[in-house]
């Protein structure tokens, strides 16, 4: 009876591919590892909504015949406002034939007949329906799944993930990056240890991931990407030259949503059509005038794709760099998202890795069959499997003068818990603000705000005293928990980081290439931070010390400590890092005599006034 029941349950546990362009929903059990279909027979969802001529909300293969005729009011590519914010989401208008509206700031949002939906709602509405099929076939509800995104999702596009499960009535368990899933997908697992590559080329994301396998152990060594890239910007390239050897009139751009939507519709069956064939014919209808009619063929079609699809090079390059891993390693390389049928992709990916990929499972499928595999993981029927993914980009906190620590660097496997010790750089100083990073730059300003808290409560102790603990702790789905604690009186303050806003589409990528390019600048840059709070802690040190020195230094000695002392004032306003660097050797030369003197008037009344040098290395005064 208990093992019937724990079949039952795991059998309740979904695997979900929440696409671009189209999702699928899957299951694993003992027996196999299925994509479950609609009561129609569709495999697929399209990731379309729409409104109907009847004002009534259309789903899936409905909205998506629609989309030219009803642009205005049939929403696609929903995912690529995921995590996305009101303001960013406008920038991005033109890119759809739907509209973006600003109710709410801190999410995007699309307007449907009459109603406003927030990003995360429209992707809930596919969830639902894809609910619907798995219950139908199932014959029981559903209500846990697993749901696969973009390894190069950020925090508040996975939660906007997340969220979107929960308004479906999904508990989801747990985000898994689709590479990895690919991986699961193809029984990897069962290789007693290797190297796998992971091309993942979809409707609207690009990722690369390579993978480690140990004795059923999957661990993500690196993982890189672009979530604007994929299958739509090909279509759009498509569209936009056949408008171009069409008689349309005008420019693509300034064309109505109609014509607009029937090219690029033109395009993705053409696409689709020549990665089959040599040559197929392309239409376009007019607006009761008839079709723009031509032939297209697989070389032209290629020559357009090309540039978009060698982005994807620099990005493969770069991931096989952080992992450490060499090609002639790899022993497998597989291909993921429905654009990786295309033959351009196929040869390309070729030759970037030495060796024919493998595409033996429907790239369009494999998603969603490696997430059904992690959710029986997850119920306990593979225990002997573990995953373990990484953290596409480091998380830190800002320091004294605006620089930035690294706490949980870029690539590390997650879950994860790293820890840091901090202090005051204020007397008396009762209170710390932790402001939380997400980033590669050398400066905090350079870096994205994930969060803000206060530590208070610090007892009141001179600078660099306090020891406060920082350590950020990140699960297995990405939510990052931030806890400081002062080590001597015990205060202690925490966040869980859930972000309701995200990167705007380049801003990953944008990091990292600008942690490189502007390496040198960011250098300079934190030394002079660095220093001066070097030379700032001194003056104030400097200050005390002439003060309670009084008469034991004489008149010479301090005109030359105070001569010193102002050069290092007047330098530490400029941006001359070798000038600081001088003037801080000089004060420290200067004052070594000085720190003596206090030394030696210290250890006077605990060791009977004998000076330093006769003091020895022993501990004093225990």
């Amino acid at each position: 009876m208990y093992r019937d029941l724990l079949a039952e349950q795991r059998n309740t546990i979904v695997g979900i591919d929440l696409g671009t362009t189209t999702s699928l929903i899957a299951i694993a059990t003992e027996c196999s590892t299925r994509v479950i279909h609609s009561p129609e027979g569709e495999s697929a969802l399209p990731s379309v909504a729409g409104v109907d001529a009847k004002g009534q909300l259309v789903i899936g293969r409905k909205a998506r015949e629609q989309r030219v005729m009803r642009a205005g009011n049939t929403v696609y590519s929903i995912k690529r406002f995921m995590g996305s914010d009101a303001r960013e989401a406008e920038t991005r208008q033109h890119e759809v034939a739907y509209q973006l509206v600003p109710s709410d700031p801190r999410v995007a949002s699309v307007k449907l007949g009459d109603k406003v939906y927030s990003a995360p709602e429209v992707s809930a509405l596919y969830l639902k329906e894809l609910k619907r099929w798995a219950e139908l076939d199932l014959g029981k509800p559903v209500t846990k799944a697993v749901i696969t995104v973009p390894a190069y999702f950020n925090d508040a596009q996975r939660q906007a993930t997340r969220d979107a499960g929960r308004l479906a009535g999904l508990d989801v368990l747990r985000i898994v990056n689709e590479p990895t899933a690919a991986a699961l997908a193809y029984g990897l697992q069962q290789k007693q240890e290797g190297y796998v590559a992971v091309y993942d080329l979809g409707g609207g994301t690009f990722d690369i991931s390579i993978l480690r396998i140990t004795d059923g152990v999957f661990e993500v060594l690196a993982t890189g990407g672009d979530t604007h890239l994929g299958g739509d910007d090909i279509d759009r390239k498509v569209a936009e030259e056949l408008y171009r050897l069409s008689d349309f009139e005008g420019d693509f751009v300034d064309a109505a949503p109609q014509i607009k939507q029937g090219f690029i519709r033109a395009a993705e069956d053409a696409k689709m059509a020549l990665s089959e064939r040599a040559e197929c014919d392309v239409s376009v209808k007019r607006d009761g005038q008839g079709a723009w009619k031509s032939r297209l063929t697989r070389e032209r079609l290629e020559s357009w794709a090309r540039p978009i699809v060698e982005r994807t090079v620099t990005i493969c390059r770069d991931v096989l760099k952080q992992s450490g891993v060499s090609i002639s390693k790899l022993d497998e390389v597989l291909l993921v998202g429905g654009s990786s049928r295309m033959p351009l992709v196929q040869r390309l990916v070729a030759e970037i890795f030495g060796r024919t990929p493998r595409c033996d499972i429907n790239p369009e499928e494999v998603v969603a069959l490696g997430a059904a595999v992690q959710a029986r993981i997850l119920a306990g029927g593979l225990n002997h499997m573990l995953l373990l993914d990484v953290t596409p980009l480091s998380l830190g906190v800002e320091t004294w003068g605006g620089a930035y620590d690294i706490i949980i660097a870029r690539n590390t496997t997650i879950p994860v818990r790293a820890t840091q010790e901090f202090t005051t750089n204020v007397d008396g100083q009762t209170k710390v603000s932790i402001h939380v990073l997400q980033g590669e730059r050398e400066l905090a300003k350079d870096n994205r705000s994930l969060a803000r808290f206060v530590l208070t409560g610090i007892p009141p102790m001179p600078a660099g005293a306090p020891r406060i603990e920082i350590t950020y702790e990140l699960d297995a789905n990405g939510i990052l928990n931030v806890t400081a604690v002062e080590q001597r009186s015990g205060t202690k303050a925490s966040i869980e980081v859930t972000p309701s806003s995200g990167l705007s589409d380049d801003d990953v990528q944008r990091m990292i290439r600008e942690s490189f390019v502007n390496a040198g600048d960011d250098l300079r840059t934190r030394m002079l931070l660095e220093r001066r709070g070097e030379a700032e802690r001194i003056l104030k040190a400097v200050d005390k010390a002439l003060e309670q020195s009084g008469e034991s230094i004489d008149a010479e000695y301090r005109r030359e400590i105070e001569a010193t002392r102002a050069n290092l004032s007047k330098v530490i306003a400029s941006d001359d890092v070798e000038a600081l660097k001088r003037a801080l050797a000089d004060i420290n030369r200067v004052t070594q005599r000085l720190a003596e003197i206090q030394m030696n008037a210290v250890l006077a009344s605990t060791v009977q006034g004998r000076k330093v040098e006769d003091v020895g290395a022993g501990r004093i005064g225990l």
